[in-house]
């Protein structure tokens, strides 16, 4: 029997907020368990409903996310929050993951995105939003944001390492096979198994592992 996943929306737009909702309702995975438009209906809500996860966004009236985080988390420790953000809001991002936000996305996610956030942060996973820019990256690096992740064990042999270097880079896996004379498939199996060993889910989560265990230096990013 598949368990569901009770969700909770915060967002100040309500068409917006109303667009979120359809589509969520249409996924077999979740249940939408209420809407807010700002941190203190949020924070009222979340008290009535208890959901698993909560999507919100970083900048409300009343209250913001950042201090709604705060206060959800203190009260209720296995939430799960997920940040939503404009462009260019980089250090409403770290203030977010370091408030305990377990992940993030841009307003304009797709669909796929949106919900592989959820079922990654469900699963007690951390969730780097794909259009994570270089600068982002760096900052959450030097942040106080922990992801809580086992200790860094996995031990990557050179040619991964080559690899990494080039992902971060934003080379496909074509180009990245042509560089290293490779076959497209070969390159693919070797993101599986460096996904598999970083434990994240997209290129956003290879760079910010790769800078944090100095595999990569902010130049390859760049």
């Amino acid at each position: 029997m598949t368990t569901t996943i009770r969700l909770v929306i915060a967002d100040d737009h309500e068409i917006f907020r109303d667009g979120l909702a359809l589509m969520l309702s249409k996924q077999d995975a979740v249940v939408l368990a209420g809407q807010a438009a700002d941190g203190e209906e949020l924070l009222q809500l979340v008290g009535e409903v208890r959901p698993d996860i909560v999507l919100t966004d970083i900048k409300m009236p009343r209250l913001d996310g950042i201090a709604a985080t705060r206060i959800l988390l203190e009260r209720y420790p296995g939430l799960k929050i997920i940040a939503l953000s404009m462009y260019e809001e980089d250090d409403l991002i770290v203030e977010m993951l370091e408030a305990g936000a377990k992940g993030y996305l841009l307003k304009n996610a797709d669909k796929k995105e949106i919900m592989e956030a959820v079922l990654t942060v469900s699963g007690g996973n951390i969730f780097y939003c794909k259009h994570t820019t270089a600068h982002l990256a760096s900052l959450i690096v030097k942040s106080k944001f922990d992801a809580r992740k086992k200790a860094y064990e996995s031990v990557f042999t050179d040619r991964e390492k080559d690899i990494i270097r080039l992902i971060c880079r934003q080379h496909t896996a074509q180009e990245i096979g042509d560089r290293l004379y490779l076959s497209k498939r070969t390159v693919e199996g070797y993101r599986t198994r460096i996904l598999e060993k970083m434990d994240v889910k997209n290129t956003a989560g290879v760079v910010i592992f790769a800078l944090k265990h100095h595999l990569i230096g902010e130049g390859d990013i760049i």
